[in-house]
């Protein structure tokens, strides 16, 4: 199956159900919290369920470039079979929970397992992909996560036409079958000779500490390391306040400005992914900086969205920016992978994604905090427009310094 032309895109497929499961079993619970609490009742209290979905953040975030090392140094089809078992196994098991102490530290196991999947997962199908349709596959697999994060939401219907007991166990039922189809049909990505003899020559205890070594001195991964968090601060703050700002600056009932927020960025992010990635593919192939320049495309489009978002009170042209910025986004996010890819050779892939990830997580953390600090002072707007700077400083780096040689490094 392996060597037909076709099996790549099926590889897309099969594991952009598992990046849909990834984000939405992360996401159930945030939607479930009354539910739940009518059972366990620490969970009505707003500091313990900012607890809980914080042990999340911080142990998916320092366990990202440690799994990225794995991912770098096993069979990956074996890591994404475990560690998709692994979390839908941990959210079965939150069905059975009825103290707050046995779902704060499932939800911690939780992290750990699917920390261990996106750089696995990328790092896999850029395998697959090298160079031709490499951006679109991707971003096909992004979209995954999107459709996950927009089905968590209605954890908390579900949960109210049956139970919060019940919502877990079946995905988690569903994320465990889902594993067992994966150990029949996806396949680990044969490497070349030379790709095996440097996988060899890496292998061993040191060898993790020296790939950082490698990774960290690399001007290009540093830029590439401070676009990515840039672009993830104004990427939490759409996800976790962009709401809240609806409701605040548009006078929106909190039932219509929710989905107003998610949907728009959802929505406009899918296209966006199917215009930068086919543009991305096939400029690059007349310019070797083409996936650069989309992914600056991508990012100029945000910063003047975000600028309208935060100070607009128009809700047609604050819709119309939102939109305008998930489209933006959805060309930024189908090639940050392949751009690591045109500085950084397959056998480090993993673990640089894994760093990268680690920052966009510690970045969104940050930004949801202090957001939610300006919020209490009638200031979220301000924030939103203020991150646009950020954006534009990444955007200049990303031009002026990055110019990759080949479009896949080795």
């Amino acid at each position: 199956m392996k060597e037909r032309k076709w099996y790549p895109w099926f590889v897309v497929g099969l594991l952009w159900v598992v990046a849909l499961l990834n984000y939405m079993d992360r996401q159930m619970l945030s939607t479930m919290q009354m539910s739940i609490g009518e059972t366990i009742t620490p969970i009505k209290d707003p500091a313990n369920f900012g607890r809980l979905m914080a042990i999340f953040l911080w142990i998916y975030g320092f366990m990202s470039p440690v799994s990225g090392a794995v991912a770098d140094r096993i069979n990956r089809k074996w890591l994404i079979v475990g560690s998709l078992g692994v979390w839908s196994a941990v959210t079965l098991m939150m069905g059975f929970c009825d103290t707050f102490d046995q779902i704060y530290w499932l939800r911690a196991l939780m992290g750990v397992s699917e920390a261990l999947y996106i750089p696995a997962g990328l790092s896999l199908i850029a395998d697959y992909f090298t160079g031709s349709s490499r951006s679109l596959a991707i971003g096909i697999h992004m979209t995954g996560l999107y459709a996950g994060q927009a089905l968590g939401g209605f954890g908390a219907t579900v949960a109210h036409s049956y139970s919060w007991q019940g919502t877990f166990f079946t995905f988690g039922l569903g994320g465990i079958v889902y594993a067992i189809i994966l150990m029949v049909f996806l396949r680990e990505k044969r490497r070349t000779e030379v790709e095996v003899a440097s996988t060899k020559a890496i292998s061993g205890r040191e060898s993790v500490f020296k790939s950082f070594v490698l990774i960290f001195s690399n001007i290009a991964f540093w830029v590439i390391l401070f676009f990515f968090a840039s672009s993830s601060l104004p990427g939490w703050a759409t996800k976790n306040w962009l709401p809240t700002l609806f409701a605040d600056s548009l006078g929106l009932d909190p039932s219509v400005a929710g989905p107003a927020a998610t949907i728009s960025i959802a929505v406009s992010s899918f296209i966006g992914v199917m215009i930068g990635g086919p543009v991305s593919d096939r400029w690059v192939k007349r310019n070797i900086r083409g996936r650069i320049y989309t992914s600056a495309i991508g990012m100029g489009m945000m910063i003047p969205s975000l600028v309208l978002i935060g100070m607009g009170h128009n809700m047609f042209a604050a819709i119309g920016a939102a939109l305008f910025f998930g489209l933006g986004y959805g060309m930024f996010d189908a090639n940050n992978m392949p751009i690591l890819c045109q500085f950084v050779p397959a056998r480090q892939r993993a673990s640089a994604y894994g760093l990268m990830n680690m920052t966009g997580v510690f970045a969104g953390a940050l930004v949801t905090t202090v957001l939610g600090n300006w919020a209490t002072e009638g200031n979220l707007g301000l924030g939103f427009a203020l991150m646009a700077g950020v954006l534009l400083l990444a955007m200049a780096l990303q031009l002026t310094v990055l110019r990759p040689k080949t479009d896949d490094a080795v």
